[in-house]
């Protein structure tokens, strides 16, 4: 009795201390924007602005996996057909990926009913968009389950925005229901309402036990720093000073600009950060995930190029170590963009030696 009561409670014990882990290990990535999403730009073009020889070198830095966004509009016709050309470079994408031994995330960006800053979201409220979300996973699902699952993963969507978090809950859970009928065992990817934004991770509601669940934020805080003069932000018209770490809108900075704009952005001069915070928000995100005891993934996070290099490569250096002191994956945003690691055709090799933890290796 005793010998069999001691077996019992072995197991209990490496039951409640052995955590839950996805099929696909994720690690330091890239996002490879404005190819097969927020793009229109079709044929040869298309095909040429991304290649093989750009997933050689991105495994050659020391990357271990793409994230890849794609847009409804791109993969499916007004009908629901899949786009013979958009599928056969996604293809080539994940193949490359296998030749040079990088992981995947293929990334469903943008629906033709909800686009994160649209004022109108009909997947929120028409049955009919809802259904057709489910039915563009169907056909991916179709198109992917042949890859293996430890090399490739599906984020359901990105940046969900609705009114109500259980709207999205309810949506997201659907549409995960309908991808496991297909596959069991895929890795799938969720992230929260309100742009992923880590605060609103407390309300994401997932399917439970499910190993292969991993929960996704996005981080671009402080916004004014990632988002420096961002023409399609609010905060574009500001052209002050702006830090990192510590406050980041002096008042020195606001006295620097005119009147007015110092009136309109003088909220900027209460925003302190540095490690310290970054980490209490992480906390938050990995609090949730305990929950469920799965992983955490931050899909997005990066700042934007006409932003300080110096303090930008600060804010890189803290997120990298916070990432690493949680055991957080990651994927930077983006590849060759306005907060790119090629900045006009070439390298940023400081950004790059931060990103992929070998200036920390080589001091």
């Amino acid at each position: 009795m005793k010998q069999r009561l001691l077996v019992a409670l072995t197991f209990l014990g490496l039951f409640c201390t052995t955590e839950l882990t996805a099929a696909i290990k994720l690690h330091r990535g890239v996002n490879i924007s404005h190819w097969l999403s927020q793009s229109n730009t079709r044929g040869q073009r298309r095909a040429e602005y991304f290649t093989e020889k750009d997933v050689a070198y991105i495994a050659s830095l020391g990357f271990d996996h793409l994230r890849i966004p794609i847009d409804e509009e791109q993969m499916f016709t007004t009908d629901g057909e899949k786009d013979s050309e958009a599928f056969a470079l996604l293809h080539n994408a994940l193949q490359w990926c296998r030749k040079y031994k990088m992981r995947a995330v293929v990334d469903l960006h943008i629906l033709r009913s909800h686009h994160f800053n649209a004022a109108e979201k009909p997947l929120f409220t028409e049955i009919k968009a809802q259904e057709a979300f489910y039915e563009c996973w169907r056909k991916i699902s179709g198109e992917l389950k042949k890859y293996s699952n430890k090399w490739v993963a599906y984020e359901l969507m990105n940046e969900p925005v609705a009114d109500d978090p259980e709207t999205w809950n309810v949506i997201v859970n659907r549409c995960a229901s309908a991808v496991r009928e297909l596959e069991p065992k895929r890795t799938i990817i969720i992230g929260s309402n309100r742009w992923q934004g880590y605060e609103t991770v407390k309300d994401l509601r997932i399917p439970e036990n499910d190993p292969n669940i991993i929960i996704s934020f996005h981080y671009y805080n402080p916004f004014p720093l990632t988002h420096y003069r961002a023409s399609w932000t609010d905060q574009k018209d500001y052209t002050g000073g702006i830090h990192y770490p510590g406050q980041v809108v002096t008042e020195e900075d606001l006295r620097n600009v005119p009147e007015n704009i110092a009136r309109k952005y003088r909220w900027m001069k209460d925003l302190m950060w540095n490690k310290e915070v970054i980490a209490g928000h992480f906390d938050q995100v990995l609090e949730r995930a305990r929950h469920y005891g799965v992983q955490v993934y931050c899909g997005e996070y990066g700042c934007i190029n006409s932003s300080p290099e110096a303090d930008r490569n600060r804010w890189f250096a803290d997120m990298d170590k916070v990432f690493e002191a949680k055991g957080i994956a990651r994927a930077v945003w983006d590849y060759k963009g306005g907060f790119g690691i090629i900045k006009g055709g070439k390298p940023d090799e400081t950004m790059i030696r931060i990103l992929t933890g070998k200036e920390k290796s080589s001091k």
